[in-house]
């Protein structure tokens, strides 16, 4: 007995429609097989019944009818077959067989040969019990309705024919049922065993237990079940080791300039100390602070990205003038490295955005490439228009990424050096806030050569000047 279920309902549902279709073809089969042997017998008969007609219109009829009758039994008598000469009442007046005369017939084909067509009955003989075919037609002497000539033949041959037919039908059947049987639970175990499978692994992953794994080779839909419920966990426990790494992370950049402020606090408030190194402990403290109000902007703007809740305020902004003033405020730090910043930019390269956002992303990439150069180096910012775009090129010569990291770079909380400090953010946060402005962000990096980042970005266009009224006016 097969249990409720899908394994249930496959193999009930494929062994009803085959059953049906295989009943519906047999009978339409054996309906015409009977009909064609049937039909057979009545066309012999009819055939046989127009020659014998043919040939009774030019006898004709004599003193002594009973001799003419027997005549007529001696000549058209047909193999297989009872011939019964009948009156036009269709009592039987002559019969080639041993049934008594004077038995009046009532069957269906009589009333038809009465109205002058051919008459055909099947049915079983009352006094045999036999299945029986009387085919009946109407003969005339000299013009007038004379007698009934009836042939009966027995259907007992044909009949157990038919049901030898039918059973090596019904076999057949069965034998294609079985096969359909042994095929839909075949069908249903390819689609249950995975499903239990899968079902089980997704029970112990709602648990929490995230490191089970679906195992097998499954196709089509359930493969991609399967894949899909593997990659999610794989991503959970990707997601809670970077969360785990996050914290940490966050925790060791917030405990560092906490402690040192908490350090020169207590220092300072103990007193005793000379001005300069009272100033330099304040520098320091002002330093670190700036440094925690950075780390959590950093963590608010990318908490308001994610909830979709970053406002953006748009305008004409010609990035040329916006990295300028971005070589200008990272100067110091480049110099402190002998790292020369270049910029070679087309006119007017004017985008619309927020100049603050956009700002954030050069400050963040340009950073990004001053930290992982070599000293005695230089960064190349190349601005140039690409079609309706504006392409904005950081290139370093530094470090470089490694594949392995490249495709990993721009995730949040990602790290390619944890010791370099940072949360992991920026470049998600850059990305994002990129892609806030229609643009794009893409990174190509060799390990060891460099790193070039693209931003694409849509160009604004340039509105035509405005002329004084006075020169709009041109003398004639």
């Amino acid at each position: 007995m097969i249990k409720k279920g899908i394994r249930r309902q496959i193999v009930m549902h494929y062994f009803i429609v085959v059953f049906l279709t295989l009943l519906l073809a047999e009978v339409i089969f054996l309906l015409a097989i009977r009909s064609y042997y049937y039909e057979s017998i009545y066309s012999h008969i009819t055939q046989h019944i127009r020659i014998m007609e043919g040939y009774q219109k030019f006898i004709t009829a004599s003193d002594n009818r009973r001799n003419d009758l027997g005549k007529l039994l001696t000549n058209y008598e047909l193999k297989y077959t009872e011939l019964q000469i009948l009156n036009v009442q269709g009592d039987v007046l002559i019969t080639s067989s041993e049934f008594q005369p004077d038995i009046s017939i009532k069957t269906s084909d009589i009333s038809q040969a009465q109205s002058g067509n051919i008459g055909r009955w099947v049915g079983r003989q009352p006094n045999t019990g036999q299945d029986v075919m009387a085919v009946s037609k109407m003969m005339q002497t000299n013009g007038q309705d004379s007698y009934i000539v009836r042939y009966v033949t027995s259907l007992e041959k044909v009949n157990e024919k038919l049901l030898n037919v039918t059973l090596v039908v019904t076999a057949v059947a069965a034998a294609v049922l079985a096969l359909v049987l042994a095929f839909s639970l075949g069908l249903a175990n390819s689609i249950v065993k995975p499903l239990n499978t899968i079902t089980a692994a997704s029970a112990q992953m709602a648990q929490g237990r995230f490191n089970v794994r679906i195992k097998g080779n499954y196709k089509y839909e359930m493969g991609e079940l399967a894949s899909t419920l593997n990659y999610m966990a794989q991503e959970i426990v990707r997601s809670n080791q970077v969360k785990d790494d996050f914290i940490s992370s966050i925790s060791h950049e917030l405990r560092t300039p906490l402690t040192s402020i908490k350090g020169w606090s207590e220092t300072i408030n103990s007193g005793g100390y000379d001005p300069e190194e009272t100033k330099i402990g304040m520098e320091i403290i002002t330093k670190e602070t700036e440094r925690l109000i950075g780390l959590v902007e950093e963590i608010l703007d990318f908490s308001k990205l994610q909830q979709n809740e970053m406002k953006v305020a748009f305008g004409r902004v010609d990035l040329k003038e916006l990295l300028q003033e971005i070589m200008l405020n990272l100067w110091t730090k480049a110099e402190k490295r002998s790292i020369e910043l270049r910029l070679d930019s087309v006119d007017k390269p004017l985008v619309e955005g927020d100049a603050n956002r956009l700002k954030q992303v050069f400050l963040n990439l340009v950073d990004n490439a001053i930290k992982f150069s070599h000293e005695n180096s230089a960064i190349d910012l190349i601005v140039t228009f690409e079609g309706n775009n504006v392409m904005v090129q950081v290139h370093d010569t530094g470090i470089g990424i490694s594949e392995d990291h490249l495709v990993r770079v721009k995730d949040r909380f990602f790290q390619v050096d944890p010791l370099n400090g940072g949360t992991g953010l920026g470049l998600a946060i850059s990305q994002q806030l990129v892609e806030l402005h229609h643009g794009i962000l893409l990174i190509q990096s060799e390990l060891g050569v460099g790193t070039t980042i693209v931003v694409r970005l849509p160009r604004l266009l340039e509105e035509p000047a405005v002329l004084p009224e006075e020169e709009q006016q041109l003398p004639e």
